[in-house]
């Protein structure tokens, strides 16, 4: 396992990756991929059992991941990079016609890492729990896990995955919500409030963490360890996990414009001079 100071500085690569593929292209989704920087580093690196040479779709005896609000791509094909299942090089084909990496993951290129196409929000955790239930029925022993924007939780198909999810005792999952407070056209709160997640998942039977500091890779890594430890109780875990969009660049952070904007050339190299180079750029 890297320690904390590598994980910070891979971190910091991340997202120097994130606003030069988006940049390249001049499309994508910057903001909440810089936000869940931690979330993913502290996955792929630390809390999973994957062999990312040995990637297959089925996933038998190993740790399943799945990205619900796919428009983050540009992490989670960094992280995937830098993990090692496919060369950091074609991250230079992001968005790019006949690239592997489609501006939301899908699945017929073969992308070694991506095991369902997202981006229709509301649908990756009915695809979590069949997974899990699918590892419960093979007597497969490992953990599923997920993620999911804030703002897709104003879709139904959410609270219908969620009712199932603890009726069936899904308690080999553990789902996070990314609790930024933005979506595409502004605050959560103001475009429709989600009032109290807490009591919410509560009363849909879950067991619900907390974490007040999503950009903290020890405090992500924690959370993480204290949510594995509640796995086979009956029921199904999330986090709430408090990040801020456009996390690491200081014009981005604080509105949500950057949600699904591209940095131009000038942007570009600001937000270049705040993270330092910690791996061999692509």
């Amino acid at each position: 396992m890297a320690n904390i100071n590598e994980l910070k500085k891979l971190s910091t690569q991340v997202r120097r990756d994130i606003v030069r593929m988006v940049h390249a292209v001049s499309s994508g989704h910057p903001g909440g991929s810089l936000g869940c920087v931690e979330y993913l580093v502290a996955l792929y690196k630390v809390v999973m059992k994957n062999d990312p040479s040995a990637f297959t779709m089925d996933g038998k005896n190993e740790d399943l991941f799945f990205l619900s609000n796919g428009h983050i791509s540009p992490v989670f094909y960094s992280v995937l990079a830098r993990s090692g299942y496919f060369p950091v090089e074609e991250l230079k084909t992001f968005r790019k016609l006949n690239s592997r990496l489609q501006g939301h993951p899908t699945t017929h290129e073969g992308l070694p890492g991506v095991r369902i196409a997202s981006g229709s929000l509301g649908q990756g955790m009915s695809v979590a729990i069949g997974a899990a239930l699918a590892k419960k029925l093979n007597n497969d022993d490992r953990t599923v896990y997920s993620l999911h924007g804030d703002g897709e939780l104003q879709e139904g198909q959410i609270w219908e995955a969620a009712m199932y999810a603890s009726a069936n005792k899904v308690d080999n999952l553990i789902s996070t919500v990314d609790y930024n407070g933005r979506q595409i056209d502004g605050d959560v709160e103001d475009v429709l409030s989600l009032g109290n997640l807490r009591a919410k998942f509560e009363a849909f039977g879950w067991t619900v963490l907390e974490n007040k500091n999503g950009n903290d890779i020890e405090s992500v890594i924690n959370s993480f360890n204290e949510a594995k430890a509640l796995l086979g109780k009956g029921k199904p875990i999330i986090i709430l996990m408090k990040t801020e969009m456009g996390m690491g660049i200081d014009y981005m952070m604080g509105t949500h414009k950057w949600h699904g904007s591209a940095p131009n050339d000038e942007q570009l190299a600001k937000a270049l001079a705040q993270l330092e180079e910690t791996e061999k750029d692509y």
